[in-house]
């Protein structure tokens, strides 16, 4: 008896595993996609999600609007478009960065940019509205296989392109000289070149090699889903573990840990617990490959930790430098402002640019002051506008229902403390690693708590009655904001905004200082989980409802990239990035401002400390040519892998003595020369 009881399910085991294999040989494949381009380039292609989803849509348009066959279609798309959009990647944009030397940070920024960009364009051309009509390259027609167990052809399909892709990268890295051209480029990218090995032709190859792979898992993926701009791209981003796993070495490794994670997800549907717990095994096995992520990300070694966070913005310290930020506070002001004239949908519209600009300032604080690259601040926005919403329905335990602003400030101070989250892991890592952690996070926060029922069903947003009105309720996120600018720039012109300076220019000089290092990373995580929460829970006050939509996490990674294209450590840049999301999008069409924002995050890399930099930078070259050049920016201290930011011609002018001085140095000198005046008078 209990033979027979087994039998099914050991047959259930089976059949579950093999329709795991699914999901796991599209993980394989983008983890090849990405060990390769990194073997090749240095560069971890945080867009491949991306590329995978515009490659996706252009077969579908081929396919279904222009009525292509199938097959024409996906080799124009797979062996022509593909490839040729990774070399073009690579001459424009990744090329130059390695050239002139720049460090993992500007290069992320620049991979962010591009997924960015990809996304932002594919909204512009085909809207968000999701398709379920994406062709399929292989039929789903199921067969079976011996002992009875069904396995679908496309499954199959899928499984050997991912063996067959294996073996053929191991055989051309061991046993061909473009394989021992590859290894030397990896080895050592300087000496491969003074041995004649063509860098750039190996960065190219290995670009368009991943480029493909990226469109061979959009295509492959995007008739099993609805095919919209977001949730494929996500999706590819999320099975980075798998590639993380293999320390962006190992193809065998990233090809086992994703038919392993695929497997392992499929097996768990059996698991069906009653009571509240279901959605939360339910929302693991949809989500493992975000756990796994997270997990992975944490290791230790798994990353090196490379520099810091992208370069800040070049603060002109030359004559005329206070004039120019006062012109830029008017301007601000007067931006802010304007909507109070504003009426229906348009003032409805501006009601999100204070909330917004909380939540970048956030990013200043973390990323501009600290150096800590945080690609999660969406999430601890979510959390400030979900907290507000459950403590105003009443939805807490063991709390009474509460006013809005009793609700968000407590929001705000429960969501402080998550800020450990991401602190605590940000006091052994930096960079690339710190930066996944915290796109893991904020993906968690996202997927186990702002999607699920049980915690977003019945929440009311309802504001006070002297806030009803959206030109009052305007006017209190004003005076929110310009706080939160005042504590933002006086704590960064303080002793602790001094420390968080040094922390960001060179950590191990902070260290070596006598500086309190890990105290200092989980205080700007800290304070910028505070701000985020506060904006996060004005957004939701503004729009009257919790939407988990607008704080996903390719928000955070919009919003991040903003703040880096406005001035990393700029406050009244995180105002102007808000206006610039916000506006574009309620005064054109919507996607417009992520492309924007998209194309010049691509062009960060000629653009050194953002349009802040870059201004200050013209106004430092028609100042009077006695100026004291450009101000070090994030992660450009001594150490660091991030060049110095361009100085302008009047900048690199020999500076007078007195320019060299402190103001105490100053006024010391300016006291001697008076003691010494009515000496040379006499003589």
């Amino acid at each position: 008896m209990p033979l027979l009881a087994e039998a099914p399910s050991l047959s259930l085991t089976i059949d579950l595993a093999i329709a795991g294999l699914a999901v796991g040989s599209a993980a394989a494949l983008s983890g090849i996609g990405l060990v390769v381009t990194y073997r090749a380039t240095g560069v971890l292609n945080l867009a491949q999600g991306a590329q995978a989803m515009i490659i996706a849509y252009l077969l579908r348009e081929l396919v279904v609007v222009w009525h292509w066959p199938v097959w024409p279609a996906a080799v124009l798309c797979l062996l022509v478009v593909a490839p040729a959009l990774g070399v073009v990647l690579e001459l424009g944009i990744f090329r130059p960065l390695q050239r002139r030397g720049a460090g993992p940070a500007e290069t992320m920024v620049a991979t962010i940019g591009v997924f960015i960009l990809l996304t932002g364009a594919v909204v512009l051309i085909w809207g968000t509205g999701p398709y379920a009509d994406a062709p399929a390259l292989v039929p789903s027609t199921p067969f079976t296989l011996p002992g009875g167990h069904p396995v679908r052809l496309d499954t199959a399909v899928q499984l050997g392109v991912v063996l067959a892709l294996s073996v053929l990268v191991a055989l051309v890295t061991r046993f061909t000289p473009f394989g021992l051209r590859l290894r030397a480029v990896v080895d050592d990218r300087a000496l491969a070149g003074l041995s004649g090995v063509n860098a750039g032709r190996v960065s190219a190859i290995g670009w368009a090699f991943g480029s493909f792979i990226a469109g061979l898992v959009g295509v492959l993926l995007a008739p099993n889903l609805l095919l919209d701009p977001y949730g494929l791209s996500l999706l590819v981003m999320e099975t980075m573990a798998v590639a993380v796993a293999g320390r962006l070495r190992s193809v065998g490794v990233a090809v086992a840990v994703g038919l392993g994670l695929g497997v392992i997800g499929s097996e768990l549907t059996r698991l069906r617990p009653g009571g509240q717990v279901l959605p939360l095994v339910q929302a693991v096995q949809s989500n493992l490959f975000v756990i796994a992520l997270l997990v992975v990300a944490l290791l230790p070694g798994r990353l090196g930790t490379g520099s810091q966070a992208p370069p800040a913005r070049a603060a002109a310290a030359g004559r005329g430098a206070p004039e120019r930020a006062a012109v830029a506070a008017m301007a601000c002001t007067v931006l802010l402002l304007m909507p109070l004239g504003f009426r229906g949908a348009d003032l409805r519209s501006a009601l999100q640019v204070p909330a917004l600009a909380l939540v970048l300032l956030s990013v200043v604080v973390v990323t501009g002051y600290g150096g800590q690259v945080s690609l999660g601040q969406a999430g601890y926005a979510g959390m400030g506008a979900l907290g507000t919403g459950l403590f105003i329905s009443g939805k807490v335990p063991g709390v009474t229902a509460m006013p809005a602003v009793p609700a968000l400030l407590c929001a705000v101070l429960v969501t402080i403390p998550l800020g450990l989250l991401t602190g605590w892991p940000a006091i052994r890592r930096r960079g690339l690693a710190l930066a996944l952690v915290t796109f893991a996070v904020g993906t968690a926060m996202s997927r186990f708590v702002f999607d699920q029922p049980y915690a977003t069903t019945g929440l009311t947003l309802d504001r006070p009655g002297f806030l009803a009105d959206d030109r009052a309720f305007y006017a209190a996120e004003l005076a929110l904001l310009a706080l939160g600018v005042v504590i933002v720039r006086n704590l960064h012109r303080r002793r602790l905004g001094r420390a968080l300076t040094a922390l960001r220019d060179h950590e191990a000089g902070a260290s070596a200082a006598g500086l309190n290092v890990p105290w200092l990373k989980v205080f700007a995580f800290l304070t910028g989980a505070g701000l985020a929460a506060l904006g996060g829970g004005l957004m939701g006050l503004g729009g009257r409802a919790f939407n988990a939509a607008t704080f996903d996490p390719l928000q955070g990674l919009l919003w991040f990239a903003a703040v880096v294209v406005a001035g990393a450590d700029s406050a009244l840049g995180a105002v102007l990035a808000a206006a610039l999301l916000v506006g574009l999008d309620a005064g054109t069409t919507a996607g417009l401002s992520t492309v924007v924002v998209g194309a010049l995050a691509v062009a960060i890399g000629r653009l050194p400390g953002g349009l802040a930099g870059w201004v200050a930078g013209l106004g430092a070259g028609v100042g009077a040519g006695v100026g004291t050049g450009v101000g070090t920016g994030v992660g450009t201290g001594a150490g660091s892998s991030l060049p110095p930011p361009r100085v302008s011609r009047a900048a690199r002018a020999p500076r007078s003595s007195q320019a060299q001085l402190s103001p105490l140095g100053q006024r010391v000198r300016a006291r001697i020369a008076r003691r010494e005046a009515p000496g040379r008078a006499r003589s």
